[in-house]
C-alpha cells in the first residue's frame, strides 16, 4: 500500500511565556496566546517535550517526530536523513522581547556533545520589528582575557565590556557558538537555529522572580565556550531581487535565502535533496504546489517536504525567508 503523499505542512505554534516576553506575537501576528509575556513561537521543533503536531490537511493531529519515521528521507532528503536521522536538525522560532533576554551564550556541538547529549546552537537573527532605539548586545567591545571576564563577572560590571547594536526591520545577524549576546527590549524577530535549548546565562539584569529568586547563571559552564574576541562578523550584508530568491548565508548548518516577493516567483528544489522551510517575515502570500495551496502570512512557517521538487508563491509587498540544509 502507498503511503500518502506529503504536502505543504503547517504547525501549531508552540508559545512559551518568557520573563522577557510581550504582547507582540498575539498583536502583529495573530498568534492565540492568553499570556501578555509570551516569548517565543516555536513554529517547527523537534525538542524533546516540545514537539511540533501538524495543523493542516491529512496529517493534522500528527507530530513532526511521527512524519520523520514514517517518511525518512521523503520528508527531509537523502543526505539530511544520512547525516540526522529521525531528529529534525533545525528549531524555527519568531520571538517578541518586550524587556530585554538575558546575557547569554551557546556552546558548539563538541561541548554541547560532551556535557549534554545535545546539538550545539548556532543561529541566526531577521528582525522583523524595531522599537526606536532598539538594540541588540553583541559581543565585546575589545578583546579581553578569561581573567578580565571573570572579573568583569564577579563586580557586576560585565555590561560596561558589551558592544551594542542599534537594529531596523531588515537586519540580519549570525550568532555563531560562543558568542555573548541579548535581544533588546522592542525588538521581534525570526530566527534559525540548530535543534538545541541550550543557554549559558551570564548577566539577567538582576532581574528576580515572584518569590524573589534571581534566575540560575552559568558562569562556569560558559567559561570553556565562550568567544572573548571582539570579532565584528556577525551583521549580514544581503542583496534583495525583485521576485527572486537571494542569498543572506549559508553555514554547515542551514542556508538561509530571502525572497522579494513583488508578483510571482516558480522555485524548483528537485536537485536540492533537503527539506525547505518558508518564514513569512512581512505581508503574505499564497504558496502553491501542484493543486494543494497554502497562505503564508506575516509571523507564519510551511514545511515543504522534500519530495517536492517545485512551489510557487503568489503575492504582493511581502518578503519569506527560505531555509534549508
Amino acid at each position: 500500500m502507498n503511503k500518502q503523499e506529503l504536502y505543504l505542512l503547517k504547525f501549531d505554534p508552540i508559545l512559551k511565556e518568557k520573563v522577557w516576553g510581550g504582547k507582540k506575537l498575539k498583536q502583529l501576528f495573530n498568534k492565540n496566546s492568553p499570556s501578555d509575556k509570551t516569548g517565543e513561537s516555536w513554529e517547527i521543533s523537534d525538542v524533546e517535550g516540545s514537539g511540533s503536531i501538524v495543523s493542516n490537511g491529512e496529517f493534522k493531529g500528527k507530530s513532526l517526530k511521527w512524519l520523520l519515521e514514517e517518511y525518512n528521507s521523503r520528508l527531509v532528503g537523502k543526505k539530511v536523513f544520512n547525516r540526522f536521522g529521525t531528529k529534525f536538525p533545525l528549531l524555527i522560532k519568531f520571538i517578541d522581547a518586550a524587556e530585554n533576554l538575558s546575557v547569554q551564550l551557546h556552546p558548539n556541538d563538541e561541548i554541547a556533545q560532551k556535557r549534554h547529549n545535545s546539538f550545539g546552537k548556532t543561529e541566526m537573527w531577521y528582525i522583523m520589528q524595531a522599537d526606536k532605539d532598539a538594540e541588540l548586545i553583541l559581543g565585546f567591545k575589545d578583546v579581553i582575557t578569561k581573567q578580565e571576564y571573570t572579573s568583569l563577572v564577579e563586580n557586576n560590571k560585565l555590561l560596561t565590556a558589551l558592544n551594542s547594536e542599534r537594529v531596523k526591520v531588515g537586519d540580519a545577524f549570525m550568532i555563531n557558538t560562543g558568542l555573548v549576546h541579548a535581544i533588546g527590549a522592542g525588538v521581534v524577530l525570526a530566527e534559525i537555529q540548530q535543534t538545541s535549548d541550550i543557554t549559558y546565562r551570564i548577566y539577567d539584569w538582576d532581574r528576580t522572580s515572584n518569590s524573589g529568586e534571581k534566575r540560575e547563571l552559568h558562569t562556569d559552564l560558559a567559561l570553556e565556550a565562550i568567544d572573548l574576541s571582539a570579532n565584528r562578523n556577525f551583521r549580514i550584508k544581503y542583496d534583495l531581487k525583485p521576485d527572486q530568491s537571494s542569498e543572506i548565508i549559508i553555514t554547515k548548518y542551514f542556508k538561509t535565502n530571502i525572497i522579494q516577493l513583488e508578483s510571482l516567483v516558480k522555485r524548483d528544489y528537485s536537485s536540492l535533496d533537503s527539506f525547505v522551510i518558508l518564514m513569512g517575515v512581512e505581508g503574505k502570500a499564497i504558496v502553491k504546489s501542484g493543486d494543494y495551496s497554502e497562505e503564508l502570512k506575516q509571523g507564519e512557517s510551511i514545511l515543504i517536504p522534500a519530495e517536492i521538487g517545485e512551489i510557487t508563491i503568489e503575492g504582493g509587498n511581502s518578503k519569506i525567508l527560505e531555509v534549508s540544509l
